[in-house]
């Protein structure tokens, strides 16, 4: 009973962090929306690598933590962070900005 009662607070705890995530997320992608450059990494500026640091380094950890308490209740990876993680790097000259990129996301992640 002990461990099924254990297992119950960390998916708990695990939703917990995946609303932190979540709202973590998008509030950086709202400064990106805003026209500050850095969070898809598309330019490789390091003054804009510098300025989201923080923010990626938090988003890191936080999923790192549910991936964790994911693996250890047999649950897959954390999608959104799979395809965040996915989304950032460098890009084709054809590829649309990151503020537009930005606001592609939060609508999606409004919807």
């Amino acid at each position: 009973m002990a461990k099924a009662d254990r297992l119950e607070r960390l998916d708990a705890h695990r939703a917990d962090l995946e609303v932190e995530y979540r709202e973590a997320l998008v509030a950086a992608l709202k400064v990106c929306a805003s026209g500050k450059w850095g969070l898809f990494d598309h330019n490789a500026d390091r003054h804009a690598r510098a300025f989201v640091a923080p923010v990626i380094a938090h988003l890191a950890e936080l999923g790192a933590e549910i991936d964790a308490a994911r693996e250890t209740l047999f649950m897959e990876p954390f999608e959104l962070q799979q395809e965040f993680l996915a989304a950032r790097g460098p890009v084709d000259s054809q590829s649309v900005g990151e503020p537009k990129q930005a606001k592609a996301w939060l609508e999606r992640l409004a919807a």
